[in-house]
């Protein structure tokens, strides 16, 4: 039986997943009806960022599979990289 990522991961191929990674920092703001989250994982300058309605307790030094899309986002004319987080489990 597959995996629900694995149908994910076979399906959207742009799709990446990363297993047991630590979270080095997480912020967590409110943008009109979301919490916008960002974490930044070890070994890696591009923040991952996710919305939800809620905030939740903080994913700081935790271990977590993490499900993301590379993306490109632009601010003040400059391009930078971000991921855009699907899934985020706790290890």
């Amino acid at each position: 039986m597959k995996h629900v990522v694995d149908k994910m991961l076979d399906k959207h191929h742009k799709l990446v997943h990363s297993e047991g990674v630590k979270i080095l920092s997480h912020t967590q703001r409110e943008i009109d009806e979301w919490v916008q989250h960002t974490v930044t994982i070890e070994g890696c300058d591009a923040p991952f960022k996710f919305r939800r309605t809620k905030k939740y307790r903080s994913l700081q030094g935790h271990k977590v599979n993490m499900t993301y899309y590379p993306e490109t986002e632009t601010v003040a004319g400059f391009d930078f990289e971000v991921m855009k987080v699907v899934r985020i489990k706790r290890f």
